[in-house]
C-alpha cells in the first residue's frame, strides 16, 4: 500500500477501479433499476432479523462523508419491546397532535394518497428501530469542539443507510414525529446530540401494500449545462 505524506499527515494512494464505458453504461442503469424499486414500506413483519445484519447496515451507513471527516451521527439500533413500546407511545402522542392541528389543511391533502395516520403500530412490530442522532458537536475533556455540515453529513449517511436497508432485502420508512425530543430522553442521549430520524427495519409483510405513485421524470428533476 503506497503511502503519501501531504501537509504533514499521511495519505493513502486511492485504488480506483475502472470499467470500460458500455460496462459503465450497463452497470449504472442497473443500479438504477434495482435502486427503483426501493419502496417506503409500512406494512413490516414482526420476523426477526439478526444484529450482524443490521451491525453491517450501519457500517455501511458509516461510511458516508462528512465535514471534516467528523462523522457527527450516532446510531441507536432498538430491538427492546419495552423500549419500542415506550417510543410508539410517545410518537403517537406527538403525531395525533400533528394530524390535528398542527398540520395545515394542505399538508393533510398532500398526505391523502398516501393513506398515513397518527396511527404507527410498525414502530412495536417491526424487529428493529435504528434512531439517528446528529451530533450538533464534540465534547472532548469537558471542552466543547465543532462539528461542521452535520445536517449535510447526517443526511447522506442517512440516504445511505437507506439504500443498505434495501439492499439487505429488507424495507423501511422515515419516520419523523415532530418534535423528536422523546427520542432523546427515552435512550438517553447526551446534550450534544439530537434526533434526526426514526427507521423502523424489517421484513415487508407477505402481503404489504404501498401508494400507486409516480416519481418525476429525469427531466423534471435535472438540468444539463453540456459543452461542444
Amino acid at each position: 500500500m503506497k503511502i503519501k505524506d501531504i501537509k504533514g499527515f499521511p495519505h493513502l494512494r486511492y485504488e480506483r477501479e475502472d470499467y470500460d464505458l458500455k460496462e459503465m453504461e450497463s452497470r449504472s442503469a442497473s443500479f438504477y433499476n434495482w435502486a427503483d424499486k426501493r419502496r417506503t414500506v409500512r406494512d413490516i413483519s414482526d420476523k426477526p432479523v439478526s444484529r450482524q445484519v443490521i451491525e453491517n447496515i450501519i457500517l455501511t451507513a458509516s461510511t458516508a462523508p462528512s465535514g471534516a471527516h467528523k462523522q457527527p451521527w450516532t446510531f441507536c439500533a432498538v430491538s427492546d419491546l419495552e423500549i419500542k413500546s415506550e417510543i410508539r407511545k410517545a410518537a403517537e402522542a406527538e403525531e395525533y397532535e400533528s394530524y390535528h392541528g398542527r398540520m395545515s389543511e394542505r399538508w393533510l391533502k398532500d398526505l391523502e394518497p398516501i393513506g398515513t395516520d397518527w396511527n404507527k403500530p410498525f414502530l412495536e412490530r417491526a424487529p428493529w428501530l435504528i434512531v439517528v442522532f446528529k451530533k450538533v458537536y464534540e465534547v472532548e475533556k469537558e471542552t466543547k469542539a465543532n462539528n461542521y455540515y452535520v445536517n449535510e453529513s447526517v443526511g447522506i449517511a442517512c440516504g445511505m443507510l437507506i439504500t443498505a436497508i434495501h439492499h439487505a432485502g429488507l424495507v423501511t420508512l422515515t419516520h419523523t414525529p415532530s418534535p423528536m425530543n422523546f427520542l432523546s430522553k427515552i435512550l438517553n442521549r447526551p446534550s450534544n446530540e439530537r434526533p434526526f430520524l426514526l427507521l423502523p427495519v424489517g421484513y415487508a409483510e407477505e402481503e404489504a401494500y404501498v401508494p400507486d405513485l409516480k416519481r418525476k421524470d429525469l427531466n423534471e428533476v435535472a438540468v444539463f449545462f453540456e459543452g461542444m
